[in-house]
């Protein structure tokens, strides 16, 4: 879909999702004889106003106009479930449940995300569909260039969007435009505004920095005899972005450069599943932190648990445990890493290291919220102080909250980073992290992690 399926979105938010959904709850009412009774209005009302919000967080319509089905499929799915589970939840703390029929409710919470699915893409096909003069909409980028370049790739990776590309016009020599374009000059900037009237151009995305706003003023007065949409291209997207999305600020509109993954839903998804994961975790492994602990106390002098102030979330500082594996307890302004048979550590110490037993208590900082099971490795506020003046980015780790595992460690960057390369390394597959969270990926990292501790690697 395209930017002026946006109207359609618009129906589908306003009109035919609260239809569906308030309608299929009568329709199955009727089917199953049941009568519709003020108790069915008051369900009717939460459902719409819970189920607005919670679609409003998860955003399907951001993947429907990227074109991606599958996901835009998924977030309709997760959307419906979350709705259902509050209404659930709703129902049984205020007894309201008793007022409903079991085979009612059943059918409505299993069907409706199904007929949510299945209108969309009905309204999708009588709008788009075969034959359709307006199927495929024709493209003009002006401005040859990064930016414009990787908007028309973007465009034929993505047939779904319905748009095709016509060429570039631009003023700049041949010899400045990026290599590899796969689609031809038509002109100079002169030239746009009879090639669009003689060709009916459909659309036209122009490409150009900032610092041309006169050009593109002039450029604009000239499309208005025109009736092509014109969109613009931020040429902030030739930057090495995180998470850039748009989004306003009290009726303003913004554009979101460097943002955490973990906002709206997402952050109720992230940590709904830290403390659920923490919990079992913490049950089921109680008994080994026990005898570990006891194993730590009659090994050495010394507290059972290390304390460890380390850089968290936006990097203010936070108390991380772990089980003491040294005789010494670094936490100053130098800070010298483990090493392979390091002499400063305890019997039990080094067992403790190589298996990562020693990070049990941090599924303790999980349940506290300071840290994420999973998320870039804490490091030792010297260590910060020291890489963060190295390695370009090394704070934007800080964007999200540290983790027990993360995906370089499961990406061979565990344990000591003697050199300046292995902590680029690790940097690198944190804010890669960064950029392409999902939950999956940390279910991913999670059993990724079960097999590198059993093996050992790195970890001393």
């Amino acid at each position: 879909m395209t930017v002026n399926d946006i109207p359609l979105i618009s129906f589908f938010q306003r009109v035919l999702d609260p239809l569906i959904i308030m309608g299929t709850q009568y329709l199955f009412s009727m089917l199953f004889g049941v009568p519709f009774t003020g108790y069915s209005m008051v369900l009717m009302v939460l459902a719409f106003y819970i189920s607005t919000s919670v679609y409003e967080h998860v955003d399907p319509y951001r993947t429907w106009r990227s074109g991606r089905m599958l996901a835009y499929a998924r977030d309709i799915l997760v959307g419906w479930t979350v709705t259902v589970a509050v209404l659930v939840l709703i129902g049984m703390v205020s007894g309201l449940s008793y007022h409903y029929d079991e085979n009612v409710m059943l059918a409505w919470f299993v069907c409706t995300p199904f007929l949510l699915l299945s209108s969309h893409l009905a309204v999708r096909s009588i709008g788009s569909g075969p034959g359709k003069a307006s199927e495929v909409r024709s493209v003009v980028i002006i401005g040859a260039n990064d930016v414009g370049v990787k908007f028309a790739s973007v465009i034929e990776r993505n047939p779904n969007l319905f748009m095709s590309v016509r060429g570039y016009f631009d003023d700049r020599t041949e010899d400045r435009h990026p290599p590899h374009m796969s689609h031809p000059m038509l002109g100079k900037m002169s030239d746009i505004a009879l090639f669009v009237r003689t060709h009916q151009i459909k659309m036209i995305f122009i490409s150009q920095p900032i610092s041309a706003q006169p050009r593109i003023r002039k450029l604009l007065d000239e499309l208005q005899d025109t009736t092509a949409s014109v969109y613009f291209l931020p040429d902030i997207y030739v930057f090495d972005l995180m998470q850039a999305r748009f989004d306003n600020v009290g009726g303003m509109p913004v554009i979101a450069i460097c943002e955490s993954p973990f906002t709206g839903f997402n952050s109720m998804v992230k940590r709904g599943s830290d403390i659920v994961l923490g919990l079992l975790i913490q049950v089921m492994l109680l008994p080994i932190m026990l005898l570990i602990a006891i194993a730590v106390k009659l090994s050495s002098p010394g507290p059972v648990i290390f304390r460890q102030r380390r850089y968290g979330l936006y990097g203010e500082e936070i108390i991380v445990y772990k089980f003491r594996s040294m005789t010494v307890a670094e936490d100053g302004s130098k800070v010298v890493q483990a090493t392979k048979n390091d002499q400063r550590l305890t019997r039990i110490g080094g067992f403790l290291r190589r298996s990562s037993l020693d990070e049990l208590p941090q599924f303790i900082n999980v349940l506290q919220g300071r840290m994420s099971i999973v998320g870039p490795r804490p490091h030792a506020v010297a260590h910060n102080e020291q890489y963060r003046k190295l390695i370009k980015g090394y704070m934007l780790r800080h964007k999200v909250k540290p983790g027990i595992t993360g995906w370089a460690q499961v990406n061979g960057l565990r344990g000591e980073t003697e050199t300046l390369d292995k902590m680029e390394a690790r940097i690198s597959f944190d804010l890669d992290y960064l950029r392409s969270w999902s939950l999956w990926l940390d279910l991913w990292i999670i059993l990724r992690t079960v097999k590198v501790v059993l093996k050992r690697e790195n970890a001393h």
